[in-house]
């Protein structure tokens, strides 16, 4: 059995995935970030040569790549947010070969998450927001989706997953901005500056989907946050009725 722990930001995904890996110790947690086999969230997914020019422009830091990095098919995936530098501009620099945040064509996009959750025949992992957040985060902000367009583009995963063995564990927040504000303290630095949020709003505020509305600041951002928690909990239900479970989030036992 494999568990995709989801829900909106601050609903506990990670306190979850963290007690799901105390009761099951023989199953691997995956982040973001990490290197997954159905997820690219902080990764770089370049081809062959790419990776070669990125090795070479990086030469100082090639181990570190090289040990960051993995083969698939032909294709490099670099978890580069592993890589400790000082480098200006690297990190950013490898951001721009993410599949997310706009940086590919809708086909491409979906080619590609369709094929790696086809090809992916693991067992024993919890992954953390691994099938829903990113996917649909992107094809709200940027891709500009409507509802039907994901449902039906859901509507392919469910088919390439059939017959593996998983179940979605669901985050329900009752109370969005109580949540929210919650992690806006915790990602705060030592004086009390915020660090995670100004970036979330900035995320939001600039997307496609947010100039195109004509929306902005912290009340469209949770009324998007509701939107997507509502679509993800209608695949749910649409989709994957004998494969989810839905928790209350904060308030929930194992």
């Amino acid at each position: 059995m494999n568990y995709f722990v989801e829900g909106l930001q601050g609903s506990g995904k990670s306190t979850l995935v963290k007690r799901l890996s105390e009761k099951h110790p023989n199953y691997t947690a995956i982040h973001e970030g990490d290197y997954s086999p159905v997820e690219l969230a902080w990764c770089a997914y370049v081809d062959r040569e790419t990776y070669k020019q990125i090795l070479e422009k990086y030469k100082d830091i090639r181990d570190e790549i090289e040990k960051n990095s993995f083969a698939e098919d032909d294709h490099m995936i670099i978890c580069y947010t592993k890589i400790l530098t000082d480098i200006p501009g690297f990190h950013k620099d490898l951001e721009k070969y993410e599949i997310y945040n706009g940086n590919l064509d809708s086909e491409t996009f979906r080619d590609i998450v369709l094929r790696r959750f086809k090809n992916w025949q693991g067992d024993n992992n919890i992954f953390e927001c691994s099938i829903f957040q990113n996917i649909i985060e992107d094809m709200i902000l940027f891709q500009k989706c409507s509802d039907e367009e994901i449902v039906d583009f859901y509507k392919q995963i469910q088919e390439v997953l059939a017959d593996k063995p998983y179940e979605i564990v669901y985050l329900q927040a009752d109370d969005i901005k109580s949540n929210i504000d919650i992690i806006r303290k915790e990602r705060s630095d030592d004086q009390g500056n915020e660090m995670w949020f100004p970036l979330m709003l900035g995320y939001f505020d600039n997307s496609p989907y947010a100039l195109e509305k004509g929306v902005k600041g912290t009340e469209a951002l949770l009324e998007h946050f509701k939107h997507r928690q509502e679509l993800e909990l209608r695949i749910c239900e649409e989709l994957f009725p004998e494969r989810n479970i839905v928790l209350r989030s904060k308030n929930y036992k194992i």
